[in-house]
């Protein structure tokens, strides 16, 4: 007697994904937990600032969100980030923080993307953003020029995304983008998502006027009503204090085992 393969070779299939053409789409297990309040539907614009050169991301991003008084509403875990969370005045910081304030949604983080695990973080992240059909996203990091100008330069996902930030920002005629915000930005890309880059021009050291920099170009882009003067001002401590987070994180990561996925050293 033949046995009725029907029902498990039809689980088969759900356990792989769904067929498009003929072709099985493979659903991968997440590498990045995300723990939040949904986020507004259908036009949010997402800035994200994770830390790369100059830590300029995750300085200009922190300082809107305080200054605005954005919601904290979430967080993001994964056993590829590295084990180190920060403290202030005795309370522990999520090192990776979801915020929204009317229609902008901000992530902030205060651990690096190791190099190895950029694919999954950015993949899974814009899994997550996709139910809520945002608008844009938009990723801040550095670009080490070792000049004083403290330019912005932009990048887009298409000719007629770049046209937006022309205005703002100094078009970069050619070139490469590293790190998760490059994945961040290919991902959207592929998924015909509008993304944007801002590249501060930095040095290779916690740098707050690069930050100040692209907070001019978020203002124009989305009407903040944000001063950085009070940011400028605060330079030399927010230097030391970036410096400090920086130190510990490679230090943590130089004490961890090498033999599965370090964070960095």
């Amino acid at each position: 007697m033949t046995k009725d393969t029907s029902e498990s070779y039809s689980d088969l299939l759900s356990r792989l994904g769904t067929i498009h053409n003929d072709l099985v789409e493979i659903k991968p297990k997440k590498d990045i937990n995300v723990i939040s309040k949904p986020l507004p539907v259908n036009g949010a614009a997402v800035l994200m600032g994770f830390p790369g050169s100059g830590l300029v991301g995750t300085i200009a991003l922190q300082y809107m969100v305080e200054q605005l008084e954005f919601e904290l509403i979430g967080t993001m875990t994964s056993k590829f980030f590295p084990p180190l969370a920060m403290m202030n005045k005795g309370v522990i910081n999520d090192p990776v923080r979801i915020y929204v304030k009317n229609d902008i949604a901000a992530i902030v983080a205060d651990i690096p993307i190791h190099p190895m695990i950029c694919y999954e973080t950015s993949r899974d992240i814009i899994d997550w953003l996709t139910q809520f059909e945002p608008k844009e996203v938009l990723t801040i990091a550095g670009i080490i020029t070792n000049e004083p100008e403290k330019r912005v330069f932009g990048v887009a996902t298409t000719t007629d995304a770049l046209r937006r930030i022309q205005e703002y920002t100094m078009v970069l005629p050619i070139g490469s983008i590293s790190g998760i915000a490059s994945s961040i930005l290919t991902e959207c890309k592929a998924r015909g998502i509008t993304a944007y880059g801002l590249l501060g021009e930095t040095v290779n050291a916690p740098d707050p006027r690069s930050a100040a920099a692209t907070i001019e170009v978020l203002k124009k882009m989305y009407n903040l009503g944000l001063e950085v003067q009070p940011l400028i001002d605060q330079a030399v401590e927010i230097e030391q204090s970036m410096g400090k987070i920086a130190e510990e994180v490679q230090q943590s990561a130089e004490q961890s085992p090498k033999k599965d996925l370090p964070m960095y050293g």
